[in-house]
Order: C-alpha cells, then structure tokens, then sequence
C-alpha cells in the first residue's frame, strides 16, 4: 500500500476543507417582463410573474 512520506499539517488539511465553505453571491436572471434582476426559478418579486403567467399579486 502507499503510505505518505510526510505527515499532512494541521493548517494544510483545514485550509483545504475550509475552501467549501466559501460564501458566494447567489445566481441573478433577469425577469422577461420588467427587467428587474431576480433569482433564477423563483417568482419575480417586482412584477409577481413566473413563466409566462402571473403567479402572484404584487401591489
């Protein structure tokens, strides 16, 4: 079996498991109807249209 020649640090192996745990900003699309960036398969708040129909009624 491979075995390490070196024994891994402490700073290494959770520099490495801290790369996951990256914020990033979330998807933007913008809404066909108004023009306003929205997220990705979800209701557009501004308008209150999803695919092509009015899903909900925004004053």
């Amino acid at each position: 079996m491979a075995v390490p020649k070196k024994k891994t640090s402490k700073a290494k192996s959770r520099s490495r498991r801290a790369s996951n745990w990256v914020l990033r900003a979330p998807a933007r699309s913008v809404c066909p109807r108004c023009h306003q960036a929205k997220l990705p398969h979800v209701v557009c708040t501004s308008c209150g249209w999803y695919k092509g129909r009015q899903a909900i009624d925004v004053d």
